[in-house]
């Protein structure tokens, strides 16, 4: 199927009924030269991807969402934009329920009265001087049905709102709103996405475990870094970061 892109503000949506991958989608836009701030959005996915290869559950009414972004920037800072998307997320769902309900799950995750309602998965790639050719953002959020999953607490945004949510009222919200948090990153840098992040974060200053690869970790969890990972105070008084992992409230 060709780019047939329909315009909202500065973002050009290309809207599919059904794709194995929105990602995988975006990232065939992006060898092909579409341009920054491309959306690529479809009512279900048959193969979503979630962090670390897992299955992300995409039937239809919930939002699956591809941001082709082509920041001016090192790689390095391209994985910044999983906090400004996550920003965007909650100023989104913030316009349907109390802002004080949402929160922000380290790394990719914002929850609704600590259920998890969206993920988020960044991909990237570089040139060969390391500057960013391209970050692909997908975004699925649960907005009329929810998985339900072993690890997690789950919920929906029709269900925490109350009312009935249509995507495609939700979708522009959310272009917007991740805009308005894209376009200050861009002019300012971290820092202020980072502390207003932080204003959201589920589990700050509280002990959690942070499950690794090969091993579980316990500790304080004190904040970000300018990076975007994750400040643990560990028993000993050292303080490690975690790049990677997922995170729950300790035992």
């Amino acid at each position: 199927m060709g780019f047939r892109p329909v315009k909202h503000g500065r973002f050009e949506i290309d809207h599919r009924e059904s794709v194995a991958s929105t990602n995988d989608e975006a990232r065939l836009l992006a060898d092909s030269g579409a341009p920054d701030r491309t959306a690529v959005w479809a009512d279900m996915q048959t193969a979503g991807k979630g962090r670390r290869g897992r299955n992300w559950s995409s039937p239809i009414g919930n939002m699956y969402v591809s941001l082709l972004l082509r920041p001016q920037c090192e790689l390095s800072r391209a994985a910044q934009i999983s906090l400004v998307a996550a920003l965007g997320l909650g100023d989104a769902i913030s316009q349907f329920v109390a802002p004080e309900r949402i929160t922000n799950k380290w790394p990719n995750d914002v929850l609704i009265d600590g259920k998890k309602v969206a993920g988020l998965l960044l991909e990237s790639s570089s040139s060969g001087t390391g500057e960013t050719s391209w970050v692909i953002v997908g975004c699925g959020a649960n907005i009329s049905s929810f998985p339900d999953l072993a690890d997690y607490a789950t919920t929906c945004l029709s269900d925490a709102a109350a009312q009935s949510v249509p995507v495609d009222a939700f979708l522009p919200c959310f272009l917007d709103c991740f805009d308005e948090r894209y376009s200050a990153w861009l002019k300012s840098g971290i820092a202020e996405t980072r502390e207003e992040w932080l204003k959201r974060a589920h589990h700050i200053g509280r002990e959690i475990t942070v499950r690794l690869p090969t091993e579980e970790k316990q500790g304080i969890f004190e904040g970000l870094d300018m990076d975007g990972a994750l400040i643990l105070a560990l028993p000993n008084g050292e303080r490690e970061l975690v790049t990677a992992g997922d995170v729950f409230a300790a035992a």
